[in-house]
């Protein structure tokens, strides 16, 4: 590639991260501003924490176009997290700063690579969870009140929110909802609709002289240090808040890397996406600003405006501190409906309408994982609900993987053991049999198989194959040691057939061949019944 073309391709990839970082300002500043307001920290503490979270973060993270900044589901648990510790401020920097420190151990370690196991189920039905969540709490902003502290509050006082309505609010929070759902396509691409129906029903507002609350006031000041609690007791105390919010924090970041990777057929290093979002999120701490995480509807739409590299993450605080500065006096007449309005339109986008149009074909499985995420993020409590989920599909998977085990019976004949069944017709407990164990043998399988071994204590000689290359767990061990126990207390004999060496070193190891004999354990089967013949032949020879 000559120098010329060298140039030509730089300058495509700086002009496309200028776009894409401006593409994404623009739908962050709307958002920002109402995730501050939403979350009591101030609209102020909003704007400035996406400039520092989206500057630190994309200048020490990969190289790959990622925009951060606080999203619905972060938004939510601060919220939460506020009203628990009854908005004392030092007290919510105090757990963003350890939730904060938690990100950047997690870093260290090899929890980054673990997101993606996380089920689509239990995913979905969070997501759908937070996206109700902030619809029902914008509810009461857009009916002129204060927001409520819950879901099940707003739920139950609507009627009476409704009673009282402010009708000038409403309208405007109307028409805001008018502007950001029916947008045409086309002009969203160039001017997103909630930038639109900010500037204009704010204009429209003060123009009509509506009597609505409004943002009021935003500090256009760089932010200053804010002290955290140093109380060791006072941490353990807030120790929920701080596993939540750094959950939260890291489980989205993961996502978005994830997504990232797909859009721009690149790989991200997760560690250190991981890292740079916790320093990101100490600096928004330690600043009385709101913290965050890497938001994907921003970065798809950085990426989306052709943005391919992490210029983009510098580009947008840029122009974000440009217009916090250039217009703080229009910021502060935007009315609370309004940003009600956008709010809702971020939490219907959030639902997953993907899957929901295909939810009648889904497996009735993903359903009872969905349907408990779904109700306990928007009823309950949104990291108890993934926690829930997670475990109940793990317990599904179980269930579908030992339902797939099974014991496959065959009995050996050939001429010599056909004249021996003869003799042997009545015995059954000479009776040369092979077991099959098809499919995983763990945890789930192990209790089902045990009990089926019942019916086979008539045979004298039991090989037992396991044809798998997974490893056992320690259930399956000590399952397996049962049925050898079981069966040698009938005088059956035990001759395993293992073909995995890793296999045959656990069972080493927890002393199980030594159990058996090490000479009844074959790595190929017809040595095994070859064996068994052998042992039978001396057994029938000792008997007479």
């Amino acid at each position: 590639m000559s120098f010329i073309q060298t140039l030509k391709l730089k300058s495509k990839i700086v002009v496309g991260d200028i776009f894409g970082g401006v593409n994404s300002a623009i739908i962050t500043l709307p958002q920002a501003l109402a995730f501050g307001v939403a979350t009591g920290f101030g609209a102020g503490a909003g704007i400035w924490g996406a400039i520092i979270l989206c500057f630190a973060a994309g200048l020490l993270g990969p190289r790959v176009p990622i925009v951060s900044g606080t999203t619905g589901p972060v938004a939510i648990v601060i919220a939460s997290m506020m009203l628990a510790l009854g908005n004392n401020m030092q007290a919510a920097v105090t757990v963003l700063l350890c939730a904060a420190l938690v990100q950047l151990f997690a870093s260290l370690t090899n929890v980054p690579n673990l997101v993606k196991y996380i089920p689509y189920p239990v995913i979905s039905g969070f997501m759908n969870g937070v996206g109700i969540i902030i619809i029902i709490l914008q509810l009461n902003p857009l009916l002129g009140h204060k927001a409520m502290p819950s879901t099940v509050s707003t739920i139950l006082n609507l009627h009476q929110s409704i009673h009282t309505l402010n009708h000038s609010a409403l309208f405007i929070g109307i028409i805001t909802l008018l502007i950001v759902f029916f947008t045409p396509k086309a002009v969203n691409k160039i001017i997103p609709s909630q930038i639109i129906a900010l500037i204009f029903c704010t204009w429209l507002s003060v123009k009509t002289g509506l009597n609505i609350e409004r943002i009021n006031e935003v500090s256009v000041a760089f932010p200053h240090l804010v002290t955290p609690y140093f109380d060791i007791k006072r941490i353990i105390d807030y120790l929920p808040y701080i596993f939540t919010v750094a959950v939260v924090f890291s489980a989205e970041s993961m996502l978005t890397g994830l997504v990232t990777d797909s859009l721009t057929k690149k790989r991200h290093n997760p560690k250190l996406l991981l890292a740079a979002q916790g320093l990101g999120n100490m600096l928004c701490a330690l600043t009385g600003s709101l913290g965050g995480t890497a938001a994907t509807m921003r970065t798809v739409a950085a990426i989306n405006a052709g943005a391919t590299t992490k210029i983009c993450a510098v580009v947008n605080p840029v122009l974000l501190l440009v217009l916090l500065f250039k217009c703080s006096g229009f910021v502060a007449q935007i009315p609370l409906a309004v940003l009600a309005a956008i709010l809702i339109k971020i939490g219907y986008d959030i639902i997953d309408v993907k899957l929901l149009k295909v939810l009648k074909y889904a497996p009735k499985d993903d359903l009872y994982v969905l349907i408990l995420v779904f109700l306990l993020t928007v009823f309950y409590n949104l990291i108890f609900a993934v926690g829930a989920g997670i475990t109940l599909a793990a317990l599904l998977y179980a269930k579908r993987v030992a339902d797939k085990a099974k014991l496959v019976h065959k009995s050996v004949y050939d001429e010599e053991i056909m004249e021996l069944e003869r003799v042997l017709e009545k015995d059954y407990k000479h009776k040369i049999r092979v077991v099959h164990i098809s499919g995983q043998f763990f945890f789930g399988s192990a209790t089902q198989l045990i009990s089926k071994f019942e019916d086979m204590l008539g045979t004298k000689h039991l090989i037992l194959n396991y044809e798998s290359d997974d490893l056992l767990d320690i259930s399956a061990i000590f399952a397996l040691e049962d049925i050898i126990l079981r069966l040698q207390s009938q005088e059956v004999q035990i001759i395993l057939v293992i073909k995995n060496e890793q296999v045959l070193k656990q069972l080493q190891d927890h002393k199980i061949v030594s159990q058996i004999g090490e000479k009844q354990v074959f790595y190929k089967e017809l040595d095994a019944i070859d064996y068994a013949k052998e042992q039978l032949k001396i057994y029938q020879h000792s008997d007479k």
